[in-house]
């Protein structure tokens, strides 16, 4: 997994040059750049990979997905949304470029990344090409990330059309797994696999983006600003919907443990060492708190 990182991180500066106007270049790349566990494009590559990709092929789209997670960092952490002085340890986007700059970084990364797709991908077919950025467009607008995001915002304020269960499901469907639903997704693309295994992957990805949100929200509840590099706390003080505040914490980490075990089950016939170190690592965080 860390020779998978050196190389996205080495593509992702390779892809993203600062030049003239030199602000918005900056204020992209330094979100880009931040030290992560690139799991997205990881998780991406390693899909191809088992499904007999080479990763030439995959690079550009798992690139590209990751710019597509960070532009959703960016406005995340902005004041109008999570309101959050920090990512990865570091100063949010915002806090170093201000937040013109930095909704406009987003902006730009997010249209950078279908722009990088096709440019890029130059070992992928016209067919893949656009299956991709279909999917990209898809995921990454009112039917994904935005639509998670919006009803994360009203269900703060205490405004559920849905039951609370629904509700909160819904949010990270969209807010969380899409992103992680698109890695395997774009990975088996690039695969050419057929529908079978390509639905197997999704499902997967879906219930291991539930479990990643759950895990998030108990980290929230028990963990440290130096673990995991961001505000501790701040999901109970702004009253906000999540697993922890809905089923309490026990009930949370039993969530957790059972999509996680269904992980296990989907993908333990490919023999991944990468994925099963992924879920290794989550299981342990939670099992050992």
């Amino acid at each position: 997994m860390k020779d998978l990182i050196k190389i996205i991180d080495k593509k992702l500066d390779e892809y993203l040059p600062i030049i003239y106007p030199e602000d918005i270049f900056k204020a992209m790349k330094y979100t880009l750049m931040l030290p992560g566990k690139r799991l997205r494009p990881v998780m991406c590559i390693e899909t191809a990979r088992l499904l007999g990709c080479d990763i030439n092929k995959v690079l550009p789209a798992a690139c590209a997905l990751e710019m597509l997670h960070v532009q959703s960092l960016i406005h995340d952490d902005l004041p109008c949304m999570d309101n959050d002085d920090f990512r990865r340890g570091q100063p949010s986007n915002h806090k170093v470029f201000g937040e013109a700059n930095a909704v406009l970084a987003g902006d730009a990364l997010l249209t950078f990344a279908p722009q990088l797709i096709i440019e890029k991908s130059t070992e992928l077919s016209d067919r893949q090409i656009v299956r991709i950025l279909h999917e990209y467009t898809k995921f990454a607008g009112a039917y994904g990330l935005i639509a998670g995001q919006v009803v994360d915002i009203e269900s703060e304020g205490g405004k559920l059309v849905k039951s609370a269960e629904e509700t909160l499901d819904f949010i990270h469907i969209n807010k969380t797994a899409v992103l992680f639903r698109l890695a395997v997704r774009f990975g088996a693309i690039c695969a050419d696999a057929d529908e079978n295994t390509f639905n197997e992957f999704d499902k997967f990805a879906t219930k291991f983006g539930l479990a990643f949100q759950i895990y998030d929200d108990i980290m929230d509840e028990i963990s440290t600003f130096e673990e995991l590099g961001k505000s501790i706390g701040k999901d109970e003080a702004s009253g906000k919907l999540t697993y922890v505040s809905l089923y309490g914490l026990e009930e949370a980490k039993n969530k957790f443990s059972a999509l996680i075990d269904e992980c296990y089950d989907i993908i333990g016939k490919y023999h991944s060492e990468i994925f099963r170190e992924i879920l290794d690592k989550l299981k342990n965080r939670i099992v050992g708190k």
